[in-house]
């Protein structure tokens, strides 16, 4: 009957829980009618979230409990002294016992008019499962029976003590104090498992910790929600309700969350430990219980079972505002806090809180065994273990012995097998340091010393002829002949020149896809700034398939929360990016992202960087709102960890002065990019190419606001300094050119304009290829000159040519409306040309989606 009316039952629930308490009876009478079945089990479930910790004040708490006892306050040899407290199931009572012997004990009672089958049985269960157990960590049974009216009971150790949690900050124990403290708690929570039985219910009011002779002693109580992983007595089988609602939100498993979910099993009191030992740990939950207030209970049980929570290091590091008074109840400072949790104790928790219970620690004495190999300084199983970890960790253990047997190796060794080894790698090493030497001299030597005639060699003229000779100078050493290569093509980038830089990168990928394989660090690393490289050139599809490529060997080899792989995540959502994919490289950096915030934390510089990617693609779709928040929360983070005047935070305040831009707050855009400028030229200097992209940008601003003047003289300020400093023929030389040449135009300085535009085009051409973005933009700003002279052929030419090469689906779109063309909307040719970008613009969209 439940798993058949499971959604008629959670509707009834739910609806009850809306109401106040006094309310629900009248409902219930009407909501379940004359089925006493399914009254039972509403009332059962409702009596079951009143009983769960830390959700009394929510609107779905607790219902009134009845008194379950009679005016004598006696049962049996027992005098009831006062209520500890009421549950979904019974009722417990301090009480006196008189015989045969006298002590203080536990007395649990079923609840008055609770007589339903599957509460008693429950009720027998607890009673069952703590008469099979004899561990010092859980609560002993004494004896059982029932009142005169027929209510079960049991007499069990009564512990005076604080949950778990609440001594250990009131004794402020240290992280390894506290450690010990929860292993006594795994010992016997595994006792229970080898006597079949699974807790289900384990939270720290349910571990109540005494001192015994000074020392503190954990008990494990309530097992009222325990469910037999076999049959406890001959004839007797125990089952769990199919869709009930068993446990405590915040404790309970995915599995326990899941309605439909039948075979729970110990692995579920494994991820409620896991949650222990969070708080233990941190002295936060990793969920956010004041939420669930306000939410659903669908909401709550759907976060539990998809949810990950954030690594325990990263949420102390998070929560600045409290952070600071726990770590004081663990005897440290924040910061030390952190840094003591990040690495194993993060692994350890996170493999305990597994939501695919395959990937969760197989037993309690697992986790045991890892947290002890976590105090005795053994490599823990939880993390992937390289040979540089599991020998760090085996001289922590062995400080002294390493250090003395050291000693005599280094004597007894050193002038016997080692001195062959050594001479192989010196000679070695030798050879190649000797090939790379050989190789550096002749990138300074002048072919012909007459050719320079006294004239300095520039940087570039090395760069260049050095690219030409690498193959011949390093050919009996692939390995360094790849890494050089790797370099150059680097340098290259940095200072525009794609087509070269994309040449070396495409040999050292070979080279190293030769020597290494394709699963080796080295090479993905090379495919990566290979795929960046054709993604700079707008070689999109290129860059698309070798950054996949890259991607899925870095999720195979070294897994997904490697930098790497995020890393590589991002760069691929970049690309997906400028064909117009934004859904999916919104989707990709969201993914990144979210797996960076919960493994590295949100201070990070990798974390920080994929915020900022994010807010690019979410700015292409328009949505400002999310961007500039995005914006604001890393420009925040920045100030606060790096500092004001921080190149990182530099940049990110330029990043809002553009997001303030394009939602059309062109005041407060000029204000923070003068904000800014002043910084960077103090700081970082005038001639700083963070400095230039500034100028920049503030020469645009003041094209777009109608300051002319203005921006002409900033534009021609920027683009001598980028000619000095990073080149002609460097992208951001030519786009200052492009800039420039917009503000001649406004001025109808046509014959300039068109003279720096043209000069712009041709370079760009050569170097960037034909289909790159920039030379659409370029084509596009020449259209607009033509058109104002009055050369209307030319100027629909030109416009096709940008559509057809290189043209943003934005620039597609603001073409109709565009007024610097508005002398061609009457003409059919334009009007045939809007139609057609507006169909190429809902074939990107469609295939983004």
């Amino acid at each position: 009957m439940v798993s058949a009316n499971w959604q008629s039952i959670k509707e009834i629930v739910g609806a009850a829980l809306g109401r106040e308490p006094g309310e629900r009876s009248a409902f219930l009478d009407e909501a379940c009618a004359q089925d006493r079945d399914l009254r039972a089990e509403v009332e059962s479930l409702l009596a079951a979230h009143a009983e769960a910790n830390g959700l009394s004040e929510s609107p779905w708490a607790a219902t009134t409990m009845a008194e379950p006892v009679g005016e004598s306050k006696t049962i049996g040899p027992y005098r009831l002294i006062r209520e500890l407290g009421i549950g979904g199931m019974g009722q417990v009572w301090l009480a006196d016992q008189s015989s045969p012997v006298r002590r203080r004990v536990a007395l649990k009672l079923i609840r008055a008019g609770m007589f339903d089958r599957a509460l008693v049985q429950r009720f027998q269960s607890e009673r069952q499962s703590l008469a099979l157990m004899d561990h010092p960590a859980i609560a002993k049974v004494f004896d059982a029976g029932a009142t005169p009216s027929g209510q079960p009971y049991f007499a069990m150790e009564y512990v005076d003590g604080l949950p778990i949690t609440d001594y250990c900050d009131r004794k402020k124990l240290a992280i390894r104090e506290r450690l010990k403290l929860f292993l006594q708690v795994c010992e016997g929570v595994q006792h229970a498992h080898q006597k079949a039985i699974i807790h289900r219910d384990l939270k720290p009011s349910n571990i109540l910790v005494v001192e015994v002779d000074g020392k503190p002693m954990p008990r494990i109580i309530d097992f009222g929600l325990a469910k037999a992983a076999g049959p406890t007595v001959p004839g007797e089988t125990l089952f769990t309700q199919v869709g009930a609602f068993l446990g405590t939100p915040g404790y309970m498993s995915p599995e326990q969350a899941d309605p439909g979910l039948q075979d729970v099993d110990t692995r579920c009191d494994v991820y409620s430990l896991g949650i222990v030992l969070y708080e233990l740990l941190t002295g936060y939950l990793p969920f956010d219980r004041t939420q669930w207030k306000k939410q659903g209970l669908d909401e709550v049980l759907r976060q539990l079972r998809d949810t990950d929570p954030q690594s325990p290091s990263t949420k102390v590091s998070t929560n600045r505002d409290t952070s600071t008074s726990q770590a004081e109840a663990r005897g440290t400072e924040a910061r030390q806090l952190v840094t003591l949790l990040r690495g194993d104790l993060d692994w350890i928790t996170l493999k305990a809180l597994e939501k695919d219970r395959e990937r969760r620690y197989g037993t309690t004495s697992a986790l045991a065994d890892d947290l002890e190999n976590y105090l005795q300084n053994w490599p823990v199983e939880a993390r992937p273990a390289g040979a540089a970890y599991r020998a760090r960790k085996y001289v922590h253990r062995h400080a002294v012995a390493v250090a003395v047997a050291s000693g005599a190796a280094i004597l007894l060794i050193a002038f016997a097998a080692t001195q062959a080894v050594q001479l192989r790698r010196t000679t070695r090493e030798r050879d190649r340091a000797d090939r790379i030497t050989d190789f550096m001299t002749k990138m300074f030597e002048v072919s012909d010393p007459s050719e320079a005639r006294g004239n300095s060699i520039t940087a570039r003229e090395i760069l260049d002829k050095a690219s030409k000779e690498i193959d011949a100078g390093l050919s009996k050493d692939p390995e360094a002949q790849a890494q050089m290569m790797e370099v150059m093509g680097e340098v290259y980038e940095s200072l525009g020149l794609y087509s070269r830089a994309q040449v070396l990168l495409t040999q050292a990928v070979e080279t190293r896809r030769r020597v290494f394989g394709i699963r080796r660090p080295e090479t993905l690393k090379s495919m990566d700034n290979l795929a960046w490289i054709l993604h700079q050139e707008g070689r999109d599809i290129e860059s698309e398939k070798l950054q996949r490529e890259t991607l899925d060997m870095r999720r195979r080899t070294l897994g997904l929360r490697d930098k790497a792989t995020l890393a590589s995540m991002s760069n691929l959502g970049s690309t997906l990016d400028s064909q117009g994919r934004f859904g999916e490289a919104e989707n990709l950096k969201r993914e990144a992202l979210d797996i960076q915030r919960r493994v590295l934390g949100p201070q990070n510089e990798d974390t920080l960087t994929s915020m900022n990617n994010l807010a690019n693609t979410l700015g292409k779709e328009h949505k400002y709102v999310e961007v500039e928040k995005l914006r604001r929360e890393t420009l925040d983070i920045q100030r606060r960890v790096l500092g004001p005047e921080y190149p990182d935070t530099l940049r990110s305040m330029l990043n809002l002065a553009d997001t303030l831009y394009q939602e059309g707050r062109y005041a407060e855009a000029e204000k923070l990019e003068r904000e800014t400028l002043d910084i960077q030229r103090r700081v970082e200097g005038p001639e700083h190419p963070e400095t230039l992209m500034s100028m920049y940008n503030l020469s645009c601003l003041l094209n777009k606001t109608g300051r002319y003047s203005e921006a002409e003289t900033l534009g021609r300020t920027t683009l001598e300094i980028r000619r000095r400093v990073l080149g002609p023929e460097h992208p951001t030389t030519l786009k200052a050119m492009v800039s420039l040449a917009t503000s001649l135009r406004q001025e109808d300085h046509y014959l300039e304009a068109e003279k720096l535009l043209r000069e712009a085009l041709e370079v760009q051409r050569r170097i960037l290829g034909l289909d790159h973005r920039d030379i659409g933009a370029s084509t596009y700003e020449l259209a607009i000159l033509e058109e104002r002279e009055g050369r209307s052929d030319e100027a629909l030419g030109l416009l096709r040519e940008a559509i057809d090469h290189g043209l943003s689906l934005d620039d597609w779109l603001g073409i109709e409306t565009d007024p610097d063309l508005k002398s061609l909307h009457a003409d059919p040719r334009f009007t045939a040309l809007v139609a057609e970008t507006k169909k190429r613009a809902a074939a990107a969209v469609q295939k983004s989606r």
